[in-house]
């Protein structure tokens, strides 16, 4: 769980500054600041892995798929680290955050899937830029997109299924995604479909 690092409230600015000093990440919400737990293994897996099939999916378009590092500024009130963000024909005059991304992916842990599906998933469905916002479980399998198209209705893709990326018009398989998690529910998968393991 993230933790207040200050009780003040500080500027955007003063923000910004620390940022490009500080060796840990830190989110910002309304002028508090807060401290980024890291990630685990399987939860880097998972980025890595949609980042890396989108790049390459994406590598003759003017897009690019960025990854932890890069921030989303919303409404210069709130910025957050996304796993995993793409944006395209980007001519912002910031090189640390972007303003219109056109999706976003967020892979859950215990201690932030309350606040990306509560906090994050209204701040990002607040920018006008954004077409869809991705949840990834990283303990069981099962991929949530939310589209500006339906309404930021939510679909669900499981193992065996590919996941329509219609901001992008891509299609990954989910099993590219979850490459190399060792999670229970892809263990049983494996077991079944390659008894002799």
């Amino acid at each position: 769980m993230s933790a207040v690092l200050k009780d003040n409230r500080i500027s955007v600015e003063d923000y910004l500054k620390g940022e490009l000093l500080s060796e840990i990440k830190h989110e910002y919400i309304d002028g508090y600041v807060y401290a980024m737990a890291g990630a685990n293994i399987n939860h880097n897996r998972i980025a890595n892995n949609i980042a890396g099939e989108l790049r390459q999916l994406l590598k003759k378009l003017p897009c690019d798929v960025l990854t932890a590092d890069f921030k989303v500024n919303i409404n210069h009130r709130k910025f957050f680290y996304p796993d995993v963000v793409v944006i395209c024909n980007h001519n912002n005059a910031d090189e640390y955050y972007t303003e219109k991304p056109i999706l976003i992916v967020e892979v859950l842990s215990d201690s932030t899937q309350r606040k990306d599906r509560t906090l994050k998933r209204l701040a990002y469905q607040a920018l006008p830029s954004l077409q869809e916002y991705v949840l990834i479980e990283q303990d069981f399998l099962d991929v949530e997109v939310s589209k500006r198209s339906a309404l930021w209705d939510s679909h669900h893709y499981f193992l065996g299924d590919e996941v329509y990326f219609e901001s992008l018009d891509l299609k990954l398989p989910i099993a590219e995604i979850y490459h190399r998690v060792d999670n229970e529910e892809l263990r049983e998968f494996l077991q079944q479909n390659n008894p002799q393991n």
